[in-house]
């Protein structure tokens, strides 16, 4: 058999493979979360997330807005040294993240088995 009659057959292989695949994949909602950070800031995003009463008020002062809160929840970084201590039935997660007026924030999160709640807001300065 010649090279380009088992490219051909390579290439109708693929071709079929690729469409199973895209079959497969299309109708689910499927996440590639390998690394620490992206589980659990995932984690987070999917359950009921609550505002303790602290984090109201500093809500209130209208330097923060919950978009940036749902921002550094899908793009911050958890500080995995600071993080995951038991806090009650949950676990205490640190979360460093930006404003859209770019101001550093740390956000202070208790994950528990059927929701998050962020119970501080923290204001960083900048250098």
């Amino acid at each position: 058999m010649t090279f380009k009659y088992r490219f051909a057959y390579y290439l109708v292989g693929f071709t079929i493979g690729i469409f199973f695949v895209a079959l497969v994949f299309s109708g689910k909602d499927t996440r590639c979360n390998y690394f620490p950070n992206a589980r659990v800031l995932n984690d987070m995003r999917n359950k009921p997330f609550q505002y303790s009463d602290k984090a109201k008020v500093i809500l209130a002062e209208g330097w923060i807005d919950p978009t940036d809160i749902k921002t550094t929840l899908t793009y911050g970084d958890v500080d995995f040294d600071k993080s995951n201590k038991k806090f009650g039935n949950g676990k205490l997660y640190i979360i460093e993240g930006k404003t859209v007026r770019n101001q550093p924030i740390l956000l202070e999160v208790v994950n528990y088995a059927d929701k998050a709640i962020l119970k501080d807001i923290i204001k960083q300065e900048t250098n």
